[in-house]
């Protein structure tokens, strides 16, 4: 591995290309000071009372573990120990389950007054969780009671992967053979975007002693599933698939709608494996894969840049929710792209603004990600 976490060096793609590095600290600045702070228009972060806040889904008006988690990953980052810490105690305020079979996990819904949606977890809160509370620890240090964050993310990790042994109620959120992240820990399918072997990488070191091995095999059952998920020419996944790659067909009206195609969840698939290349480097089938899926973008459907799309990269009707979100993995994609796109989609990002409107959430927090990760400050704390 000759990543980050070996060199320490987290490339400043945007610095590469000659943008100045005081406008670069200042934009991603001024990035998160509309997110938590700008206008009821702009913001998606509200502070409640003296010590809590939430992420809010300005498309769906609630608040859910993926929000909330991605909004302490960023604060962590940026170093907003006060927002973070507002943020962990919303959650594990409202959305923590007590009892029940879902027990030790975060109910993925809640209303914006902390009223719980559902009672069922989604494991891609519980992951970001987990890594965003090791983060803390390390860059800020430990609290006591629930800002403990290393125990609480020890704890956490240890219910994700044994949830339902020895006769308990529940399920774990990973397959405890395949070694997989499943969608939702009633299924036994998956969400390509949810794999993120950069962050198991890391529980590998810092869960509890007994569950390290577990979190290297699953970084490599992971890296080793993102090579069958993804469509070996044009780079596409699809939102909810097999344990074998396959797209997941179901019944459209049990999950809302097809998700067997390239549409929202699918666009941070790229970005994870752009993230996962810039710290770690294990293989460099994550350089052809971001090629691949830039020059999807960038050639072959330049016409059509912000559809939807079949896997194999048929175009439909239907225009994308979430197009920002869409520039923005496609520019975090050159932190391993070395074709002729990765810049073309760095500049297109630079000079595409964020969203405005009720759907900004989903689309300005991979903004932000992005930005995070282009500038060399998306880092392993």
């Amino acid at each position: 591995m000759n990543g980050a976490f070996a060199t320490g060096h987290y490339p400043n793609v945007f610095a590469q290309l000659g943008y100045p590095q005081q406008e670069i600290e200042d934009r991603l600045n001024r990035i998160f000071e509309i997110l938590f702070y700008g206008t009821p228009e702009q913001r998606i972060y509200h502070p409640v009372g003296d010590d809590m806040g939430y992420m809010e889904d300005t498309g769906n008006h609630d608040a859910r573990t993926e929000g909330m988690s991605y909004g302490m990953m960023m604060c962590v980052q940026l170093n907003k120990k006060e927002e973070f810490d507002r943020l962990w105690k919303w959650a594990r305020t409202y959305m923590y389950m007590e009892t029940g079979a879902n027990a030790g996990y975060f109910a993925w819904s809640c209303a914006t007054d902390g009223t719980k949606n559902a009672y069922g977890p989604a494991p891609d809160g519980e992951e970001f969780f987990a890594m965003a509370l090791f983060f803390a620890s390390h860059r800020w240090g430990d609290g006591e009671g629930i800002f403990n964050y290393s125990a609480e993310a020890r704890s956490l990790l240890h219910t994700c992967i044994h949830k339902g042994e020895n006769g308990e109620p529940g399920r774990a959120m990973w397959d405890p053979q395949n070694k997989l992240i499943r969608f939702i820990t009633e299924v036994d399918f998956t969400d390509p975007s949810y794999h993120l072997p950069h962050f198991y990488e890391l529980f590998a070191l810092w869960a509890e002693e007994a569950d390290r091995p577990f979190w290297k095999s699953a970084a490599e059952a992971s890296r080793a599933y993102l090579k069958k998920a993804c469509h070996p020419v044009t780079g596409l996944c699809a939102e909810y698939a097999e344990f074998d790659g396959t797209p997941h067909q179901d019944n459209p009206e049990t999950w809302g709608g097809r998700h067997d195609w390239y549409f929202s969840d699918s666009y941070r698939t790229v970005a994870n494996i752009a993230l996962d290349y810039s710290w770690f480097a294990v293989d460099d089938w994550a350089c052809a894969e971001a090629d691949r899926l830039q020059k999807f973008f960038c050639e072959t459907v330049q016409e059509h840049p912000f559809g939807i799309y079949e896997v194999d990269g048929t175009v439909l009707e239907s225009k994308a929710l979430h197009p920002v979100a869409i520039t923005a993995v496609n520019a975090q994609a050159s932190l391993a792209a070395k074709g002729t796109f990765a810049v073309q989609c760095v500049k297109t990002f630079w000079d595409t603004p964020l969203r405005t409107g009720d759907r900004r959430y989903y689309d300005n927090c991979l903004y932000l990600f992005a930005f995070l990760a282009l500038s060399g400050h998306y880092r392993i704390w």
